[in-house]
């Protein structure tokens, strides 16, 4: 039987011996995957993970696209099509932005991320949509990502110039019993603007571990949502770091959970340097046995002085089975700063209900009715020609959840 490492040695090797990618898969290699003995770990179901169980494609395939991928695809000024990571087509064109790719490069900062190292090893390729200084693109660019594959590893970096500015949304599907390890950069120069949504709606079968981080520049502004619905492990690590005065990053994540899901958010805001801003909410709801987590850092660097930081972690439990950790963190080496945190963990509220059904409204929609009025923060980050595609989506799957409150 053929093993993910020989598969991933038959890959290296077709990619004429690229020293990025082996001095990657070295790293990977000695490091070995994580254990729940790893503090960052021990919330995952790694007992169920057997990494033998996928194998790389040895071709692209070219899938029909799924209805909502074709939505929003028709609302789009710019799409770039992905399958499996590989970069298939660009449709449309926009003054200004150029598509592009590149040889998938590690860094020192993926050393101790296992699965981060895979892919720098194992992406087909870096694709990088660039917006040039100053031009300001007002049609969404879309970004659709099939996943055909046992085993893919889709490299995303978006880079915009100075004075730049862009909407982006990039959507995810497919990957049944799949290993979905996406890496994305945002890097964002002086007094960009980049508002980015992430629709993640893998197959509930898929292992689905992704990471990016936004490098934030001078007065820049970098406006994230990160939307995740599928995948049996869902783990979702978004970073920021602000790298002048001015910077800001305003993330929103959130997640529906069903079955016997695992959805896991990490975030890390490193403000590097002062008079920087953060705001983070993340809201998400569990039902039936699916589970939460939610790890985040607040880290302000010495000498930044007058950064102000947020956090905000909020979970409802539709079921009595469900269950949701919130872990915020702090690690602050400033005095002169502006910081806060909060979390809540609770079922629907009960004065909320009862007032729908004083008003003639039945219990199961007044139920969907609350449960939607929570997500709708949410997808307030979306550009408002893709919005209601998405919307009408949660909709659907929130009616086949079932909701077992007191």
């Amino acid at each position: 039987m053929t093993t993910f490492a020989d598969s991933a040695r038959s890959y290296l090797d077709a990619t004429t011996g690229s020293p990025s990618r082996t001095q990657a898969w070295d790293a990977f290699t000695t490091l070995g995957l994580p254990t729940t003995a790893d503090e960052v770990w021990r919330y995952a179901p790694l007992v169920d993970f057997d990494l033998d169980h996928f194998t790389l494609a040895t071709g692209t395939a070219s899938p029909a696209p799924s209805p909502l991928a074709v939505a929003l695809a028709e609302r789009a000024g710019l799409v770039v099509r992905l399958v499996d990571g590989f970069l298939c087509s660009v449709e449309g064109e926009l003054a200004g932005v150029s598509v592009s790719t590149v040889e998938s490069q590690w860094s020192q900062k993926y050393a101790s991320d296992a699965f981060a190292l895979l892919n720098c090893a194992l992406a087909p390729a870096s694709v990088v949509v660039s917006v040039a200084d100053g031009v300001n693109v007002t049609a969404p660019i879309v970004i659709l990502n099939t996943i055909t594959t046992a085993a893919a590893f889709p490299q995303i970096r978006l880079a915009l110039g100075r004075s730049a500015q862009a909407s982006i949304v990039e959507y995810l599907d497919g990957g049944v019993d799949a290993l979905v390890v996406p890496v994305s950069d945002y890097d964002l120069a002086e007094n960009s603007s980049l508002q980015l949504s992430t629709y993640q709606r893998l197959d509930t079968s898929a292992w689905h571990i992704a990471r990016s981080t936004g490098h934030v520049g001078r007065d820049a502004r970098l406006r994230q949502a990160v939307i995740s619905i599928g995948g049996h492990y869902n783990r979702s690590r978004n970073d920021a770091e602000f790298l002048a005065p001015g910077a800001e990053n305003e993330l929103r994540t959130t997640f529906l959970g069903s079955g016997d899901q695992v959805h896991d958010f990490r975030t890390r805001q490193f403000h590097r340097v002062g008079r920087t801003r953060s705001t983070l909410l993340s809201k998400g709801a569990v039902a039936d046995h699916s589970r939460s987590v939610y790890t985040g850092l607040i880290e302000i660097e010495k000498g930044a002085k007058r950064t102000d930081a947020r956090q905000t972690n909020h979970n409802l439990l539709l079921s009595p089975h469900a269950h949701a950790d919130s872990v915020p963190n702090l690690d602050i080496r400033e005095n002169d700063v502006m910081c806060a945190h909060a979390s809540s963990v609770g079922p629907l509220d009960e004065l909320q209900r009862w007032y729908l059904e004083s008003r003639g409204v039945s219990r199961p929609d007044a139920e969907r009715l609350m449960i939607q009025g929570f997500f709708n923060e949410m997808l307030a980050t979306l550009p408002a020609e893709l919005a209601s595609v998405v919307e009408r989506d949660l909709g659907e799957v929130l009616q086949l959840v079932e909701i077992v409150t007191p």
